[in-house]
């Protein structure tokens, strides 16, 4: 087992360069399977998820090889239409697979998906829109057996804005007949890319970042280079670390339109934030102040993932900050560990208050998921003495090497190997 050890304390300062989106890669990486050639990922990030699709890949008979930071993914050849209950279990999104395995064999079959426990986030939508394209969905056994001799392009109605129904849906539109209307989608920036990389394979998508998401579909698909967007979340966790511990530093393809709603807060705060062609300048140079309410919400909103680096961030501003949460119930695990280390959160439902203090201490502190694992690091780099994070398997998921970015910071961090 790893841990990380962080001493804080100390401002920091230097550049780092933002690595390829996770929540982008992810739906691409199941798109490949609509291709019949040979698809070159570029930017594309190191992670446990990344790894976890990459078995799913070659377990339906594709290959899928690492070249630099270029991932080779070969799908034409498929010699299996299931995806096994140990390779679901490993990460939430492995569902986004259902769609692309759909459309391309006509049949699937998977187990519920894993990954980090944040509540309840049912695929219902997933299945009632590919019902409406015309598939028929056994859910018996805690199994789905998927079968659709042919996908048929219909207008579909989300009930709420689904990031993971719509990537699924814009998918198995591309192998039904006719137009495939999806309203009320998700507006992500990560949708937008995933349109990007299936025009650039040869389908017929427009509409993404809006609300409604048109895919003609029954175009046959080709393989391509495409070169993964920047990770807007990263880019938020190394502001607020920026933030928490002070100084300065510049985040090479940062891109401040993907993240206004965090450099509002941050501004707000008394972070200095410029915006540069080839990135974000963030500078910290004063003890922080509290903010006005900090809301989640669907994009354009407050992004739920950077709740918790928000937070931390704020932990030793003056003042008290409210967050209300209104993605997952369970958004909130992060905040006993934080109190650990000296925080003062008081958590009632979906609302946290976040009384700042004048100084945060070292302790130790286990992840409990992605982001608050991250949360935990941020917080550290503010506190006196040294901070040892342990399950750090959860900050590997979505961070494809935290301690040698933050290093870039001039963050005094490091990763050990533990016995378990």
């Amino acid at each position: 087992m790893s841990q990380l050890l962080i001493r804080g304390g100390r401002p920091l300062r230097g550049e780092v360069t933002i690595q390829g989106a996770k929540n982008s890669v992810l739906p691409i990486l199941a798109a490949t399977l609509l291709t019949g050639g040979q698809v070159r990922l570029q930017n594309c990030p190191r992670l446990r998820d990344v790894d976890a699709s990459i078995r799913i890949l070659r377990a339906l008979g594709c290959s899928a090889e690492w070249e630099g930071d270029c991932l080779l993914v070969d799908a034409a050849v498929l010699n299996s239409c299931s995806i096994s209950d140990i390779l679901m279990r490993e990460m939430r999104s492995s569902a986004i697979f259902l769609g692309a395995i759909l459309a391309r064999c006509g049949q699937a079959e998977l187990s519920y998906p894993g990954g980090c426990e944040l509540g309840p986030r049912p695929i219902d939508l997933h299945l009632s829109g590919l019902r409406k394209l015309g598939a028929e969905i056994d859910e018996a056994g805690g199994l789905l057996r998927c079968a659709a001799k042919r996908l048929v392009g219909q207008e579909i109605v989300l009930s709420l804005p689904s990031v993971g129904a719509t990537e699924n849906l814009m998918l198995a539109g591309c192998g039904a007949e006719g137009v495939t209307v999806i309203s009320n989608a998700a507006r992500e920036p990560e949708i937008v890319d995933l349109q990007e990389f299936l025009k650039a394979c040869g389908a017929e998508v427009c509409g993404a970042g809006t609300s409604t998401v048109t895919v003609r579909g029954g175009r046959p698909l080709h393989g391509c280079t495409y070169a993964i967007m920047p990770d807007r979340i990263v880019a938020a966790t190394y502001l607020g670390a920026i933030a928490s511990a002070g100084g300065e530093g510049f985040l090479r393809n940062a891109r401040e339109e993907h993240l206004s709603t965090v450099t509002a807060v941050l501004r707000g705060a008394g972070c200095e934030i410029r915006v540069e062609e080839a990135g974000i300048a963030c500078c910290c140079r004063e003890r922080l102040r509290a903010v006005r309410p900090v809301r989640t919400a669907p994009y354009p909103g407050f992004p739920t993932d950077a709740q918790a680096v928000l937070m931390a961030a704020l932990l030793c501003s003056r003042g008290a900050t409210v967050f209300e949460e209104h993605i997952f119930e369970n958004r909130y695990r992060h905040v006993d560990e934080l109190i650990r280390m000296g925080a003062d959160i008081r958590v009632s439902g979906r609302v946290a208050v976040v009384s700042g203090v004048e100084a945060l201490h070292g302790a130790a502190v286990r992840c409990t998921d992605l982001r608050g694992g991250a949360a935990l690091c941020v917080a550290a780099l503010a506190a006196e003495g040294e901070t040892s994070v342990s399950e750090i398997e959860h900050i590997d998921r979505g961070y494809a090497c935290m301690e040698q970015d933050l290093g870039m910071l001039q963050a005094d961090i490091r990763r050990v190997e533990t016995e378990r």
